[in-house]
């Protein structure tokens, strides 16, 4: 599949800004964080902005974008149109969360309720989004038992290094939250190794000869379907050469999770300042390393539809 940026980074901004937000409403509601209100201000902008410029990003592959909000209408049937009316959806008790956190200065009550609703909203958009690609049978790559729990691991990990940054900046931070850190970007790690695992061995039952039905022998195209490239070869079409695709997968994991979990460990062991400055450059370079790792989930996805191509 053709990787373009707006939805690479569409997915890394908004699972980012999910998994923070949802860390936010719950730890925050339950009040296990302060309501400060420099925190509440630069945490919910940073989550909210996340998930805003990620969406806004998103529109940038549509072909009409100011008809996107048609999409909302298909929400019985499209994982895509309930995507979207999730986000929405969890941007209403997100506004009256982070009112409540910032302006009133308190986070429990009829705040942590919303807190808590925002993060079940959070959770399900970020659900919705993995299923958008988890249901696509044509891609086999995707349509396998790894990628929902991946958009969730990734949120999750990505939320939970960026409020642990956020946390050392206001001198807060707290090792039970690096731990955790630490235990989701290596099980983040695992995953992503037993994906692509499971993807390199993978045997697509569908060929040539099963879509014509033509059993015996092996069947090949006499000539190429188009004289020139057209919109399904550009989209569905697109190679990465193996060594290219072998050298970003170290980039993948040198960057998402080795050099975090390289970094976070070494934050015990120092002081305030050096501690915040390690914990917001392993966000930014996790961020870094995930933009990566969703342009490969793009890029090595194979449609069944290049069968027609003599692929």
């Amino acid at each position: 599949m053709h990787p373009a940026f707006s939805v690479v980074f569409f997915t890394t901004a908004t699972g980012a800004g999910y998994g923070l937000l949802a860390l936010l409403g719950v730890l925050a509601g339950l009040g296990f964080i302060a309501p400060d209100f420099w925190l509440g201000l630069i945490g919910m902008g940073l989550a909210l902005g996340l998930i805003a410029a990620g969406l806004l990003s998103s529109t940038g592959h549509l072909g009409r974008p100011e008809r996107a909000w048609r999409a909302f209408s298909q929400w019985r049937s499209s994982w895509l149109s309930r995507e979207g009316v999730a986000s929405v959806v969890t941007f209403v008790p997100a506004g009256l969360f982070g009112i409540g956190w910032v302006f009133f200065g308190h986070t429990g009550g009829w705040v942590a309720v919303a807190g808590l609703l925002a993060a079940i909203g959070a959770v399900v958009t970020v659900c919705t989004t993995g299923m958008i690609y988890a249901s696509l049978k044509p891609i086999a790559q995707w349509h396998s038992r790894f990628t929902l729990p991946a958009y969730l691991i990734f949120s999750a990990m990505t939320g939970s290094v960026l409020l642990n940054a956020l946390l050392q900046g206001f001198a807060v931070g707290s090792n039970i939250l690096q731990a955790v850190c630490l235990l989701l970007s290596l099980l983040g790690w695992g995953w992503k190794l037993a994906t692509w695992r499971y993807n390199d061995r993978l045997e697509i039952p569908t060929s040539a000869n099963t879509a014509t039905g033509l059993a015996g022998g092996t069947v090949r195209s006499l000539e190429w379907p188009h004289t020139e490239e057209n919109y399904l070869l550009k989209e569905m079409g697109f190679r990465i050469a193996r060594k290219h695709s072998f050298r970003l997968r170290q980039i993948t994991q040198l960057l998402a999770f080795a050099l975090p979990v390289l970094l976070l460990a070494t934050v015990f062991a120092l002081p305030w300042p050096i501690a915040t400055a390690l914990s917001v450059l392993a966000a930014i370079v996790q961020f870094a390393g995930m933009l990566v790792e969703r342009w490969l989930f793009f890029a090595e996805a194979k449609h069944t539809v290049t069968l027609y191509y003599g692929r």
